[in-house]
């Protein structure tokens, strides 16, 4: 057996990665030494994985952003907004593709598959397709010449690719592989020139729920490779799930193909059984799991493994993790406030490599070399066990379907909601944070150090609060934020606050661009201790007149964005979320909050990549939401917040929630969103985004005002909100203040229209 590796994390051990991308955003760092900073973390990353014994290592998987991005420059899908005009493309017209420019909206960017990681999405353009240049090969000469290294070059497959391009009518699709796959072609003849042995060419489009039809044009596309590049082995490889068409993708002429072992593990192990495995290919077994923190049991891994070599001989596998390492933090060894057990149970990137190796050595040496470190092993998750079962319970949880107490009709709560708010026609508000700026951040960490008493830190937070709640005011918003200058993170907060949760020091991962999190880790049952959000909500509404919203993060998306126990089903934790929020929606209740916003942008990225799975998923998350929210009044209006929803896919479910008012993307997108109002109606509150909030482009009024007019061309005024796309913690204080007044204004414009 070879060992292997799929892709490992970018921001460095340190976040690194971050801090030059953010140095050199900044003006701080010129773009040679940019560029150093860079090419030395990204020879670090491979020679880590050389010494660690990784065989097959990934190269070409580090970015100066996004994967998918990079793919779509060296094609020349560059959009013309940018003023790119053909050859390399430039790192300031990559940047402002990414995040925007003064002159141009960001490309859009949406979830990679169901993950909490974020790629620009590609805008198809077949008369803009050119290879700009051969940027595996340049990776694989680097990695060659100064780490000794033949890569395992990493692209994403023109299938996955494709399907992953906005602008692409299914119907030309044979339209676009003529366009698309001779630069396919023209890369791998120039891999195979150079000697490279293999590339993975990653197609996790493979696992959801293709059809026929789809499949037989994955084979024509790789039957297409092949011919241009016939000495050149390929890796195909899929993840997060099982394929749905196991016998067809063993007939494609490709020399190995990757499969997960960790979330396709039934599937898999049956189609082995009763379809085997061709004798001339290579199977790539991911069988340490990429997207989890948890140390996996080596022996039942191995028993797993076993079940593979009863079709697959060792000289023909590579043992792999499931996926990239990117979803996970670099390693552990800086943990050192976690509880001893807990950190022992834990393998981040760095750990889960060693794993590899381990179950790569006990096949090709024998169990008996590391039958110390498999004891140690089931040692450590032993007393992970014992630790839960110190933690308190959370007590009996509602059983996954079942139904919650209904609210009144929505236009009964619409009624009384009206006559509690007295809002204008087309409300103003914001999603939530304001600008995290160095003083916030700077005083935070003062207090967590002990530096400030609890005393001088909650002064801090309501000066801030008090200066935010005169600014809102004086823009003429009309329900207003306290602007969460108390919160880090919008899931790492509510975790501090609840049982069973625990954070890392350094457990940091790549949500987008440079922006990393660090998801807490839920180890044990999830319950209510005390009010989390009360004083500050409270004191926010003591200053003003206007409503003042409490603002929540929902149950689903706590479970999505946190590193989750795997000993129980997702939707009992979700339950257990459910039920301790639930009780903090009470307390804002019961202290006179009159709107309350639990955000759920997560909802729809955790969505079982099979269709067939969706209706079981759905029904235990809005379950978890109506839990949450249903306690309340009807003049208690409920909010909720989601970002890059497929809304004409997923109306239905929207609906179920019973949430009076939902707020959604819709600036960069360009506005998309709305055209799915021309074909789907909704019947509740609605605030559709007007400004992108992940660039720093401040747009002007007229540009936010036509999308309101878009958008109350098919959604009802009175149901109609204005807002930005997201949360504003990113923004910096000036650009925030001047898009929101922009924001004020389009909607007073709007309002002074004739038919308003």
């Amino acid at each position: 057996m070879k060992s292997s590796n799929l892709g490992y994390p970018r921001i460095g051990v340190n976040r690194e990665w971050k801090k030059a991308l953010e140095a050199y955003w900044a003006g701080k760092l010129e773009e040679e030494a940019f560029l150093s900073q860079m090419e030395a973390l990204r020879l670090e990353h491979i020679r880590k994985q050389k010494e660690k014994g990784i065989e097959l290592i990934p190269v070409g998987d580090f970015t100066y952003y996004d994967h998918v991005l990079d793919m779509a420059v060296m094609f020349g899908l560059v959009p013309e907004r940018f003023g790119y005009e053909g050859g390399k493309v430039s790192l300031a017209q990559y940047f402002a593709m990414a995040r925007g420019s003064d002159s141009a909206v960001a490309c859009e960017m949406t979830k990679w598959f169901n993950t909490n990681y974020h790629y620009i999405v590609p805008e198809w353009n077949e008369d803009r397709l050119a290879l700009t240049e051969n940027r595996p090969l340049a990776h694989y000469l680097e990695a060659r010449e100064k780490c000794g290294v033949k890569g395992k070059l990493v692209m994403v497959g023109p299938y996955t690719f494709a399907k992953l391009c906005k602008g692409i009518d299914e119907a030309q699709l044979a339209r676009v592989w003529d366009k698309l796959l001779p630069l396919y072609e023209q890369v791998l003849r120039e891999l195979e020139a150079a000697g490279v042995e293999w590339v993975q060419l990653d197609e996790p489009i493979l696992v959801t729920s293709l059809d026929q039809e789809e499949m037989n044009a994955v084979a024509a596309i790789y039957r297409r490779l092949h011919q241009a590049a016939p000495q050149l082995s390929i890796m195909l490889q899929t993840y997060f799930d099982s394929v749905t068409h196991y016998e067809a993708l063993l007939q494609l002429p490709v020399q190995g193909i990757g499969l997960d072992f960790v979330h396709g593990e039934r599937v898999h192990l049956q189609a082995l059984a009763t379809a085997g495995f061709p004798a001339d290919k290579v199977l790539g077994v991911g069988i340490v799991d990429g997207r989890s923190v948890w140390r996996a049991s080596l022996r039942e891994k191995r028993q797993v493994l076993e079940q593979v070599l009863t079709v697959v001989p060792p000289e023909r596998i590579w043992l792999q993790p499931a996926c990239s390492l990117l979803h996970v933090p670099v390693t552990t060894s800086k943990e050192e406030k976690l509880p001893p057990e807990l950190k022992a149970a834990l393998a981040f990137a760095d750990e889960k490599l060693d794993e590899v190796v381990w179950l790569t050595t006990s096949f090709n040496e024998g169990a008996e070399t590391v039958a110390d470190v498999f004891a140690e092993n089931e040692a450590r998750l032993r007393g992970l066990g014992k630790l839960r079962d110190r933690l308190p319970s959370a007590g009996s949880v509602p059983a996954a379907g079942t139904a919650q107490p209904p609210r009144s009709p929505f236009a009964i709560r619409q009624a009384a909601q009206r006559e509690e708010l007295d809002l204008p026609l087309l409300p103003t508000t914001t999603i939530g944070s304001f600008p995290q700026t160095r003083e916030v951040r700077q005083a935070r960490q003062r207090w967590r150090k002990g530096e400030w008493t609890d005393s001088q830190f909650e002064q801090f937070i309501q000066a801030e609060i008090k200066q935010w709640i005169e600014w809102q005011e004086e823009l003429g918003l009309d329900v207003l934020v306290h602007g969460e200058f108390e919160r880090t993170d919008m899931v790492e907060y509510f975790g501090e606050k609840l049982a069973g949760f625990a954070f890392t020091r350094n457990g940091w991962v790549q949500s987008y661009g440079s922006r990393c999190v660090k998801p807490p880790i839920i180890y044990g049952d999830v319950s209510f201790v005390e009010p989390m959000t009360v004083k500050e909500t409270e004191y926010a509404q003591s200053l003003t007149a206007k409503p003042v919203k409490g603002m929540l993060t929902g149950p689903v998306t706590i479970l999505h964005w946190s590193f989750v126990r795997d000993d129980l089903p997702q939707q009992e934790v979700a339950a257990q979320l459910a039920r301790a929020l639930r009780q903090e929606v009470a307390a804002l209740e019961e202290r006179g909050i009159r709107i309350i916003q639990v955000d759920e942008p997560a909802l729809f990225e955790g969505l079982p990549l099979k269709r067939e799975e969706w209706q079981a998923y759905f029904n235990w998350a809005v379950q978890a939401f109506r839990l949450t929210t249903s306690v309340v009044a009807d003049a208690t209006q409920i909010h909720t917040h989601m970002c890059y929803c497929e809304f004409h896919h997923h109306i239905d479910v929207i609906s179920q929630l019973d949430a009076d008012v939902i707020s959604l993307e819709t600036s960069r997108s360009h506005g998309e969103l709305i055209h799915a109002f021309t074909e789907e109606s909704y019947d509740k509150g609605i605030g559709l985004g007007v400004y992108d909030i992940h660039s720093p482009r401040v747009p002007a009024v007229e540009e936010m005002a036509d999308i309101i007019r878009k958008g109350l061309s098919v959604i009802q005024p009175e149901l109609f909100w204005v807002n930005p796309d997201c949360g504003l913690k990113t923004r910096g204080t000036e650009e925030t203040l001047a898009a929101l007044k922009h924001m004020v204004q389009a909607a007073e414009q709007a309002r002074a229209e004739p038919g308003e």
